[in-house]
C-alpha cells in the first residue's frame, strides 16, 4: 500500500534536484531594493554639466546664495500638477522625500501641529495606521520615534476603510496613516476615488490626525494608460479637513537617485508651520540642484517624455517577472501582483512559507527582501509576503533570478507537503542545508 510519504516523495525529489542545480550555478543576484538601474541613471547624465554658468532662476534669484526656503518656483510649477498640489502650497527641498517625512514627524513631536492641543511628545500614546503590505522605511521612521504601528489590511482599492474609519473615530491617540496611493509599495495598488474621499472626509477623534500621502510613483507608469487618483488635498478642504493631508514626492527615481529633489505639499497652514520650524535648522535647500533639474526636464511634458524612456528600460523586466511567475500559476496558495506602475511586485505564498523561500534563495545566491519587511517591525504574522524589486539588475539577471525564485518556491512547498503527509515531523525551514 502506498503511504502518504511515498506519494509526496517524487515531487520533493524533483524540486530538490532542481534546487541543487540552481545552487550549482553560483549566482550572485540582488532583488532587494527598488533602485533605478545604471541605464536609468544614465538617462540623466546631461544634468551633470548643468547649470554651468547659468545660475540665475527665472525670477532672477541667484541660486548660488542663501534664501529661498520654499525652493525654486519653476521646479515647483513643473511638479504641481503631478502631485496635485497648488504651486504656492508646494515646497521643493533636498534629495530625499523620506527626510521630509522624518522631519515632519519630528516637528510634530516637538511643536504642535496646526489644530493640535499639544506636542505629540506630550501625548500618552501616538499611533499610526500602517496599511500592509507596506513600505518598511515608513515603519522604521515610526519605530525610531516611538510611534506605535497598527496594521490595516490592504484591499484592491487601498486600505480597508471600514477598519481605518473605526480606528480613527474611536481613539484620539491615532494621529496618522501612511499611504502610497498610486502604484503602492509593494503591491502596485492604486487607491480608488472612494477610498481617497473617505480618507479625506472621515471623522477623526484626533484634531491633528494626518495622512502621510507618499505619492512616490506619481509619474512612474508601466503602460500607455497612466492611472489617476483623486485629489486628496482638494477633497480634504471640501470636507473641512484642509490640514489633514501631507503630500510627499521626489525625483529620486526620475533623475539621479542620490541627487534628486523632494517635495512636500499641504495646506497653507501646514506649509507655514513646516517652513517656520525648518528655518531653525537650515537657511535653504540646494537651489543649484533645483535649477539643474528645471533646465534638464524643461516642463511637465518633458518629465513625461523622460519617464517614457524609463519605462522602456524597466517594463521588460516586469514582463519577465510576470512570465516566469506564470510557471506557478496552478500552485495553490501562490499569487502575485501585476502592477501597472511603480517599482515592485508582491509575491504571496502559502502561510508559513515566505521565510523559507527567502532562505533558500539566499543560499542559491539570490538576495530577496527579508520576509516580513512589508509589515511593522519586520513581522508578517502570516509569513506569506515577499517583495520583489526587479528594476536594478539588467534584464538577463532579472530572468535568472526569477527562474531561481520559482525553483525556491517549489522546493519550499514540496517540503511543506511532504512534512504534512508525514504528520509534521519535518520542519519546512530545516529541509535543506
Amino acid at each position: 500500500m502506498t503511504s502518504p510519504a511515498d506519494l509526496a516523495r517524487p515531487a520533493l525529489e524533483s524540486a530538490r534536484a532542481d534546487y541543487d542545480a540552481l545552487v550549482a550555478q553560483g549566482m550572485k543576484l540582488d532583488l532587494t531594493r527598488g533602485k533605478p538601474s545604471a541605464a536609468q541613471l544614465d538617462l540623466a547624465l546631461p544634468m551633470l554639466s548643468l547649470p554651468g554658468e547659468r545660475y540665475r532662476a527665472v525670477d532672477g534669484t541667484d541660486t548660488r546664495n542663501y534664501q529661498g526656503l520654499q525652493g525654486l518656483r519653476e521646479l515647483r510649477e513643473m511638479f504641481a500638477d503631478a502631485l496635485q498640489v497648488p504651486v504656492e502650497q508646494l515646497i521643493a527641498f533636498g534629495n530625499s522625500s523620506l527626510e521630509l517625512m522624518h522631519d515632519t514627524l519630528v516637528h510634530a513631536m516637538l511643536s504642535p501641529l496646526p489644530g493640535a492641543a499639544r506636542r505629540w511628545v506630550d501625548e500618552d500614546r501616538v499611533v499610526f495606521l500602517a496599511p500592509v503590505p507596506g513600505y518598511d522605511r515608513h515603519f522604521a521612521v515610526c519605530e525610531r520615534l516611538g510611534v506605535e504601528l497598527v496594521a490595516v489590511p490592504m484591499t484592491p482599492d487601498g486600505p480597508d476603510m471600514d477598519v481605518v474609519e473605526r480606528l480613527v473615530a474611536d481613539d484620539a491617540s491615532v494621529k496618522g496613516i501612511w499611504c502610497v496611493p498610486k502604484y503602492s509599495n509593494p503591491d502596485g495598488t492604486v487607491y480608488s476615488d472612494d477610498t481617497v474621499r473617505r480618507l479625506a472626509s472621515m471623522p477623526a477623534t484626533a484634531p491633528d490626525f494626518r495622512i502621510m500621502w507618499d505619492n512616490a510613483y506619481a509619474v512612474h507608469h508601466l503602460t500607455d494608460s497612466p492611472a489617476g487618483i483623486a485629489d486628496v488635498l482638494a477633497l480634504a478642504a471640501e470636507a473641512g479637513h484642509a490640514d489633514r493631508p501631507l503630500v510627499f514626492g521626489s525625483t529620486s527615481k526620475i533623475t539621479l537617485a542620490g541627487a534628486g529633489v523632494a517635495f512636500l505639499g499641504a495646506s497653507a497652514a501646514n506649509v507655514a508651520w513646516w517652513l517656520a520650524l525648518t528655518a531653525k535648522r537650515t537657511i535653504g535647500p540646494d537651489k543649484i540642484n533645483h535649477l539643474r533639474h528645471a533646465l534638464f526636464l524643461g516642463d511637465a511634458d518633458g518629465v513625461a517624455r523622460h519617464m517614457r524612456r524609463h519605462r522602456d528600460i524597466i517594463a521588460p523586466k516586469f514582463a519577465a517577472v510576470e512570465r516566469l511567475l506564470a510557471g506557478l500559476g496552478d500552485t495553490p496558495g501562490v499569487s502575485w501582483s501585476t502592477p501597472t506602475g511603480g517599482y515592485f511586485v508582491t509575491l504571496t505564498v502559502p502561510d508559513g512559507c515566505a521565510s523559507e523561500v527567502v532562505r533558500l534563495a539566499k543560499e542559491a545566491g539570490i538576495a530577496l527582501t527579508p520576509a516580513g519587511a512589508t509589515h511593522p517591525h519586520g513581522k508578517d504574522p502570516r509569513d506569506a509576503t515577499i517583495r520583489l524589486a526587479p528594476t536594478f539588475p539588467v534584464l538577463d539577471e532579472v530572468e535568472r533570478a526569477m527562474a531561481g525564485v520559482v525553483v525556491c518556491v517549489r522546493l519550499a512547498l514540496a517540503t511543506r507537503e511532504a512534512s504534512s503527509r508525514q504528520g509534521g515531523a519535518t520542519q519546512v525551514g530545516a529541509t535543506h542545508g
